[in-house]
């Protein structure tokens, strides 16, 4: 999709980060919502769908408990995040509300959506609300998510939102002009990317982590976010919220912020979810054959090409396929546990009867439940 082929999205997600969102620190700016809730406003009055992806909970809770700064324990996290949730919610109800239109809060963790019957669960209920003309307010479920089952950043969540409902766009607003080609800090003349293909390895050199104490997510979230998002066809553009009609000028195809490009083969929706799931539970080290088989061939993976097995994983578990040199080359769900595919890496499956005392599948993992990365 180019620039101005964005007025046709049908259905966009909007990611706002907690430093546009809070005054500092000070609580939320509840101007600046007014404005972006306007532009969304408008956007769907237009009849395309909009989800809303907001982050701020953990700050405004730290403005109403007086906490100066983040806290860093995982239960102090959750209980800023629980107090802020309250004023997030009201805020952006009451403000669609001068637009005649409703919102909806739709709290998410990685385990409502690793789970593929509750994956299935949340994508039919943002796909009703947005039916009836809901805007959905999404946020990570903080006040139950652990560590394990952590977004970790809400760029992350926005995308993976953007992969659940098929979006065309989605747009992260930050308090950036975009991805810049050096660190504005040490280089003054530091220059805006305005567009980037997803695959470009350079972004990962110029995309930095966070600098701020609200947020968890820097320019190398919002990159690996518009990867994930571009698994689903979703174009991607970063931009800064600070701008008059930020999100009106970007649908409008404005050459505004870093536009990066999705130019990657869409996957099939149940491989987008596999390749959407962070939450690794193991690795298999291939040999070179192995490696060379799922990347050209698209077979089914084999226990006669894994050289060896390293964490501790059930059948059914998500495991990430490596090279010998620790490059991750796929992901998919294993039909065998850590400790038997220990007994039957390097094997041929005639033998599995022998190693086991049983013989299941004859695949480790079959290309049904595979996708390359």
């Amino acid at each position: 999709m180019s620039r101005n082929k964005f007025s046709k999205a049908k259905r966009v997600v909007v990611k706002i980060g907690s430093s546009l969102l809070t005054n500092g620190g000070m609580g939320l700016n509840k101007e600046a919502i007014a404005g972006w809730v306007e532009q969304m406003a408008k956007v769907s009055q237009q009849g395309k769908d909009v989800l809303l992806v907001s982050s701020g909970s953990v700050a405004e809770g730290m403005s109403r408990l007086g906490l100066k700064l983040r806290p860093i324990t995982l239960h102090e996290l959750q209980a800023a995040a629980s107090v802020g949730q309250m004023g997030l919610v009201r805020t952006f109800e009451d403000s669609f509300q001068l637009h005649g239109l409703h919102s909806a809060q739709v709290l998410l963790t990685h385990d409502d959506l690793s789970n593929r019957q509750r994956y299935l669960n949340a994508r039919s209920t943002l796909l009703t609300l947005l039916d009836f003309g809901v805007i959905p307010v999404i946020n990570e479920n903080d006040a139950v998510a652990t560590e394990e089952i952590r977004f970790g950043d809400n760029d992350t969540l926005a995308a993976l939102v953007a992969n659940l409902v098929e979006a065309d766009l989605l747009i992260i607003l930050t308090d950036q002009a975009g991805l810049l080609d050096s660190d504005p800090g040490i280089n003054p003349d530091a220059k805006l990317i305005s567009k980037a293909s997803v695959k470009d390895s350079l972004l990962d050199e110029v995309a930095g982590e966070s600098g701020g104490t609200l947020g968890r997510g820097g320019m190398f979230t919002k990159v690996r976010a518009a990867r994930l998002a571009a698994r689903s066809g979703a174009a991607t553009v970063i931009a800064s919220g600070a701008e008059e009609h930020i999100i009106a000028r970007v649908m409008s195809g404005e050459k505004i912020g870093t536009y990066l490009v999705p130019d990657i083969a869409p996957l099939a929706a149940r491989k987008q979810w596999l390749a959407g799931q962070l939450q690794i539970k193991g690795r298999l080290i291939l040999d070179d054959g192995a490696v060379s088989i799922l990347k050209n061939a698209g077979k089914s993976l084999l226990a006669v090409g894994v050289h060896s097995v390293a964490g501790d994983f059930q059948r059914g578990d998500l495991v990430s396929c490596l090279t010998k040199n620790g490059e991750e080359v796929a992901r998919g769900l294993v039909n065998y546990g850590s400790a038997d595919s220990r007994k039957i890496s390097g094997k041929a499956s005639t033998e599995f009867q022998k190693l086991l005392g049983y013989a299941d599948d004859t695949e480790l993992i079959h290309r049904d439940n595979l996708v390359l990365v």
